[in-house]
């Protein structure tokens, strides 16, 4: 099936797809095709970006574009019509382009754990039999109060005089409350609130029927902005006051904003999720790494590894699989709603890639059984795909382990945060010569810090300890990953 309607035999409208499992929105990045153009079934008409990864959507019929409903850097919730197709241009007068929704939209529903009351589509399943809506801007309501007293003050120091005081905007409406003063909010936006330590109570509700908001709970969470001065009347002296008056900086000038969105958006939230529900514990070990990088070396130049990318992370991840292997409890979740610990017997192994658009962490699937070569041409894949921004959300879904490459960037080590739903992360710091005591003598030898944060509920110190002391075994002494594997 494809996401479309039917207005007429003539006229078809495709309607924003989940493109993702559970997702309720996505920007519109770019159009490829404008009003008269001709399309045709299959071809790629935009691209949109989720809060997973950047994604390009086909129309599935012929025809002349119409009309697009939404200019490009707009966000549009799942189910709404993004463009009209006439797929029988010429047969009479075409109606006029509907005009875009007029009221504001509201926060979208929960996405439930599977796609219930949906029916498959494009790519991903088709929207919930309730409709979703557009959240509102924050701040916007404060916008005409801040103009008018900002306006005052840009007069007093232009020396005209002190002008009649701005008229306050309206307080916002009080939070709803409802059965005995509860006030109306989902499970996931209560936890939020108790996770940050907001009362519920406080929050003023912008969602429909007075229901509070993500949004709103992080707005009452965050500091209150410092309250604009109030006009002064000017000094009596006798030099004009614009003389005495300080210069005044735009603020233009000084900060850049940059909205949330995207990519940017789905990372804050899964971190500070992950942050306030795993107990994080993190556990470092230095070790000497030339052995390593020679084999590194000696791979490069094997027959077998010809056409794919050979380099010391491709190593440190067959090294981490074989830890997995000799330590399978440590590739498990925590199942907080049935109360119980879920043991992985596949590994889907994630890596963290910088993108133009954000850190994303896409896995590779069954990563275990997989051989060196094929673990390189993977790995080879996976960075390509990801750089190029065409990481699809499928591929960033189900992750168990991840590994974070931070020496790339000249980085020692971190304290690397867990993937939601993953119990380990293993960072991996630069490799740099440094003199070591390598067979009773001091000597110059490539050496790195290892580290390996994991979820405290379900790995103790010791099955963690044991993880990553077998992974810096494995690249001081590489030949164990015959005698281990």
């Amino acid at each position: 099936m494809t996401t479309m309607t039917e207005t007429s035999a003539r006229f078809r409208e495709f309607k924003m797809p989940d493109v993702g499992e559970g997702l309720t929105e996505a920007e519109i990045l770019k159009w490829f095709v404008q009003p008269g153009d001709t399309v045709t079934d299959g071809q790629v008409v935009c691209e949109v970006e989720t809060a997973k990864a950047a994604v390009e959507l086909p129309i599935p019929f012929d025809g002349v574009v119409h009309e697009l409903r939404f200019p490009e850097g707009t966000t549009v919730d799942v189910g709404q019509v993004i463009i009209a197709i006439d797929v029988a241009p010429g047969s009479g007068d075409a109606p006029a382009p509907a005009a875009a929704p007029a009221q504001e939209p509201v926060e979208a529903p929960e996405a439930e754990a599977e796609p219930k009351g949906r029916t498959p589509v494009l790519v991903g399943y088709g929207v919930a039999e309730s409709s979703t809506k557009r959240r509102p801007r924050k701040g916007a309501a404060a916008a005409p109060e801040a103009a008018a007293v900002a306006a005052a003050v840009q007069a007093e120091l232009n020396g005209h005089g002190a002008p009649a005081a701005p008229t306050p905007a309206p307080a916002p409406a009080p939070a709803v409350p409802v059965q005995g003063g509860r006030p109306l909010a989902k499970p996931p936006v209560r936890k939020l609130a108790k996770d940050l330590g907001i009362d519920l109570a406080t929050v003023v509700p912008t969602g429909k029927d007075g229901i509070i908001t993500r949004e709103d709970v992080h707005a009452a969470a965050a500091p209150a902005a410092p309250e604009a001065p109030a006009a002064v009347a000017p000094p009596v002296a006798s030099a004009p006051a614009v003389a005495e008056a300080p210069a005044v900086v735009s603020d233009s000038a000084r900060e850049t904003r940059i909205p949330v969105k995207g990519v940017r958006k789905a990372i804050a939230q899964a971190m500070v999720g992950s942050a306030f529900t795993a107990p994080h514990v993190t556990e470092f070990v230095t070790v000497d790494v030339t052995r390593t990088m020679k084999l590194v070396a000696e791979l490069k130049e094997d027959k077998d590894m010809v056409g794919v990318r050979v380099n010391p992370l491709l190593v440190i991840a067959k090294a981490l699989l074989v830890a997995i292997k000799r330590n399978p409890e440590v590739n498990a979740a925590w199942d907080e709603a049935h109360q119980e610990i879920v043991q992985k017997h596949y590994v889907n192994l994630g890596i963290a890639a910088a993108t133009p658009r954000g850190l994303i962490v896409p896995n590779i699937k069954d990563a275990h059984d997989k051989t060196l070569p094929q673990l390189a041409e993977a790995l080879g894949e996976l960075v390509t795909t990801a750089r190029d921004g065409k990481t699809s959300p499928a591929a960033m879904a189900g992750g168990t382990v991840t590994i974070t490459n931070v020496g790339v960037f000249g980085v020692d080590t971190g304290t690397p945060i867990l993937n939601p739903g993953e119990s380990a992360i293993l960072a991996v710091g630069a490799i740099k010569l440094q003199p070591w005591v390598h067979k009773g003598k001091v000597k110059p030898r490539q050496v790195t810090t290892l580290a390996l944060s994991f979820d405290h509920r379900l790995v103790d110190g010791e099955l963690g300890s044991k993880v990553l002391a077998d992974v810096a075994a494995i690249l001081e002494q590489p030949k164990r990953l015959i005698t281990w594997a």
